[in-house]
């Protein structure tokens, strides 16, 4: 049963390997189910995989084989908090070393072109500290890198 409100991800025709991809990467993630189109639709032929449900760290997701009529873009992303070098590290790797590319800030796409935030917690803390000075120290920090690196971040924070 789909939860009252679902992410709906939009895919040429790859939802399942995509959603597959996030239940091996993402802890609390999962395949669900797998629903056939019971008749011809523009992309698609009776008995295709229509629908694939699955969640995300948690979060209810639909994935639809819609063909090619639209792309993901940067405006959806999932931000992901992590609490460790060692856990952003494997996150991005898993993204970016699996067909996806670097983005700015943390930012990086899968092979499905669907945005990834990889936000490491200490990223959060640095930018949000009521010193202003050292807020902005780590956040010019951030804007120079690609897959946040956390010393760098905290060295930036100290001065």
């Amino acid at each position: 049963m789909v939860s009252k409100n679902t992410i709906c991800l939009w895919y040429d025709d790859a939802a399942l390997d995509a959603a597959k991809f996030y239940a091996a990467t993402f802890p609390d993630s999962e395949v669900k189910s797998l629903y056939y189109a019971p008749g011809d639709y523009p992309s698609g032929e009776e008995g295709d995989l229509l629908t694939v449900e699955f969640t995300v760290l948690g979060i209810p997701c639909v994935g639809i084989n819609g063909g090619p009529a639209f792309k993901q873009t940067e405006a959806f992303s999932f931000q992901v908090a992590t609490d460790d070098q060692a856990e952003t590290d494997r996150l991005w790797n898993a993204i970016v070393g699996n067909g996806g590319q670097e983005n700015a800030c943390g930012w990086c796409k899968d092979r499905w072109g669907l945005s990834w935030q990889i936000t490491p917690r200490a990223l959060l803390e640095a930018i949000a500290d009521p010193d202003r000075a050292a807020a902005k120290r780590a956040f010019d920090a951030m804007m120079e890198m690609t897959k946040i690196d956390i010393a760098k971040i905290e060295a930036a924070r100290r001065g």
